[in-house]
């Protein structure tokens, strides 16, 4: 009878150390996670309407972070970009001393807008290969080039754009208030593009991106100007005749105004 019971005694013995065991191991096995750092970002607006009037709007990023904003605590950069195009950019040639048409050169998938901002120059506190990675400065924007090759080209396309307003590289720094609290505002100029719009807010720590936050923003046609677009686009013959219609007409009231002063 003893033999058959000692191997209950051992197993109900076994089963006591290993609970103690389980007990004590959690403490020392726990995984130890560090806290994400906080930034809270938000858009004034998430809709911007283009009417026939419009002139230009403004989009302003503003929020927060967990420390001050300054040399050695958080840094804030913002990055804008709007929907994708395409641009041909040609190269004046002489001829004869007539300028016409020379080389020309197509890019494809560039964005039709695109702004950076941030709290001190991206070069100052990000290094080399992680704004590469990002593609944070203009110079770092990946233009897909076809037909003619050359810098040339590309230098024409920054420029272009640039002086449109629809690419603009730290035009203006973010301003911050209180320490923590930052805000930026980034112009829309008159031509800017309908679509959707990504905004990327990004929190750099000890020169390393160490949270982000994306936001949309959507850029839409309304009232006549809605209405104009969507004939242009839908039914071009129509849109291409009341082009001339209405060009023809202008032209004769113009005449005959002229004519009666």
């Amino acid at each position: 009878m003893p033999r058959a019971l000692m191997p209950r005694a051992l197993l109900r013995r076994m089963r006591a150390a290993l609970a103690l065991a389980l007990l004590a191991a959690p403490a020392a096995a726990q995984p130890v996670t560090a806290p994400t750092p906080a930034l809270a970002a938000e858009l004034s607006v998430r809709r911007i309407e283009v009417t026939t009037a419009f002139t230009g709007a403004e989009i302003l990023v503003f929020g927060a972070t967990e420390r001050l904003i300054a040399p050695g605590g958080d840094e804030v950069v913002v990055l804008v970009s709007g929907p994708a195009t395409s641009l041909v950019v040609r190269q004046k040639v002489e001829v004869l001393g007539f300028w016409i048409n020379g080389p020309s050169a197509r890019f494809n998938r560039i964005p039709s807008y695109w702004a950076l901002a941030a709290t001190r120059p991206v070069t100052e506190i990000l290094p080399e290969a992680e704004r590469a990675e990002l593609r944070l400065g203009l110079d770092l924007l990946p233009l897909p080039q076809l037909g003619s090759q050359g810098p040339q080209f590309r230098a024409a396309l920054r420029e272009l754009k640039q002086h449109t307003g629809q690419w603009q590289d730290e035009a203006r720094p973010i301003e911050i208030s209180g320490g923590r609290l930052f805000h930026a505002r980034l112009p829309l100029p008159a031509t800017v593009a309908t679509g959707a719009y990504r905004v990327q807010v990004l929190m750099v720590r000890d020169r390393r991106v160490t949270a982000r936050q994306e936001l949309t923003l959507d850029v839409v046609r309304t009232g006549t100007a809605a209405n104009i677009a969507d004939i242009a686009r839908e039914r071009p013959v129509l849109y291409a005749l009341a082009s001339i219609l209405l060009a023809g007409t202008a032209g004769w009231l113009g005449s005959v105004l002229f004519r009666r002063g």
